[in-house]
């Protein structure tokens, strides 16, 4: 029976690696694969293969799949679903979540700490993400502990939390991501040190638009703008309308001195088809900010 749960245990690495370094359908196709004996570990294929969908913005298929009886899990992936599927319903979603976290909540349940965390950051309540964080021991949660706190520019604290992350298993997936994620922040001489781990996972398992991405912050901070214009091209081939990577392209662009209607044509594609990505929206309100400063100085007739 021991040797049976490991061999599921072995069987789950590809479905949470891929899923882990953004290779969604990938891990779609490997937890279609996948049976197993034990209804946890059931739950736990269908929880990655569900975020996956989540990852492609295919909300559908969540909230059709997953019944009013399924697993607290997967109750809580829907949840997710719900509130990225439909803006005029999402203060319904966050009403339900105060009233779920306003009671006790079951701490062995990762899976609802990181969608409420998600649900948290999205609304850009970093406090409130960080408290349901912080109730989990998971690597998942402490990885994502991190990204808060390198968003907030607490190094400090993200450096405890990584520290804590290498002592648990200083060589998963997750924990190599996140030392990669700390050394950009750092700057300097970690900038390689960041570039060789995206590089390294690239050419270990496949290069995704994250390890992509991640790859041309690196080179970007270094100054490298040509290198990075290389791999942004490659990550502009696998999915032309990927918002990082059309960020990404938008500094990339002004760095090289292109034509004006280069980076505009980028921002465009972002704000046709990523409204409520945290930069176009930032981006708008600056912009609405100017047009009505602008107003004020405009000569009168």
């Amino acid at each position: 029976m021991a040797a049976m749960q490991q061999g599921e245990a072995d069987q789950m690495f590809d479905v949470r690696n891929s899923f882990y370094i953004g290779s969604y359908q990938q891990c779609i196709n490997e937890a279609q694969k996948l049976k197993f004996s034990s209804p946890e570990k059931e739950v736990e294929r269908d929880v990655f293969l569900y975020r996956a969908y989540i990852a492609q913005r295919k909300y559908g298929v969540v909230l059709d799949d997953i019944k009013p009886g399924a697993a607290p899990e997967l109750q809580a992936v829907k949840m997710f679903a719900e509130y990225l599927s439909s803006e005029d319903h999402r203060d319904n979603t966050i009403s339900e979540l105060d009233k779920k976290m306003a009671k006790n909540v079951d701490v062995n349940n990762t899976t609802f700490l990181l969608m409420a965390s998600s649900i948290f950051l999205h609304e850009q309540n970093t406090d409130a993400a960080l408290r349901t964080l912080h109730q989990g021991e998971s690597l998942e949660c402490m990885a994502m502990s991190i990204q808060i706190f390198l968003k907030l520019d607490r190094l400090d604290l993200a450096r405890k939390e990584l520290k804590k992350m290498h002592e648990s298993d200083e060589d998963a997936t997750l924990t190599q991501l996140s030392t990669a994620w700390m050394n950009l922040a750092m700057g300097g001489d970690k900038l390689q040190d960041a570039f060789y781990i995206f590089q390294e996972m690239a050419d270990k398992y496949t290069a995704t638009l994250l390890l992509l991405n991640g790859q041309a912050a690196c080179q970007m901070a270094q100054g490298k703008w040509e290198d990075a214009e290389g791999v942004l091209q490659e990550a502009l081939d696998k999915d032309s309308n990927h918002p990082e990577t059309l960020i990404n392209l938008i500094a990339l662009s002004q760095h090289l001195g292109k034509a004006p209607e280069v980076s505009n044509r980028y921002l465009s594609q972002l704000k046709d088809g990523h409204r409520g990505h945290p930069f176009v929206k930032e981006y708008m309100t600056k912009e609405n900010e100017f047009d009505r400063l602008a107003l004020q100085y405009a000569p009168s007739a």
